[in-house]
């Protein structure tokens, strides 16, 4: 990119003053550092970061461990334990709808039968 001389800046500058009008400008300046502030303050906080992540990494050496050896498995453990619950069978949207749709028929009817005890 070439140099930028004062009779270009000069130009630019009186551009910008057609475009954007005398009063503007003050705003849009003070528009543009603001937003350049931020974003150096978040640029150095994700610098930060970097480094931090770097230096936890740089103090934790890789050490060789010996793998444990898994230990066996006895059958009065399994025994023991509770079994798993059975997943959830996956319904299509409509078939929950329909679900739904049972189950407030079912309180429905449920409240009108208890409406007649109470009348």
């Amino acid at each position: 990119m070439p140099n930028l001389g004062v009779p270009e800046l000069l130009i630019i500058l009186l551009a910008l003053v057609l475009l954007f009008g005398a009063k503007k400008l003050p705003d849009m300046a003070r528009g543009i550092g603001r937003s350049l502030r931020i974003f150096k303050s978040e640029t150095a906080k994700l610098r930060d970061d970097d480094d931090e992540t770097q230096h936890t990494v740089q103090q934790a050496p890789m050490q060789a461990q010996p793998h444990p050896q898994p230990q066996p498995v006895q059958p009065q453990q399994i025994q023991a334990s509770a079994p798993a619950p059975a997943p959830a069978p996956v319904l299509s949207a409509e078939e929950q709808a329909r679900q739904l749709e049972e189950q407030a028929a079912r309180l429905r009817a449920g409240a009108a039968s208890q409406a007649d005890k109470h009348a």
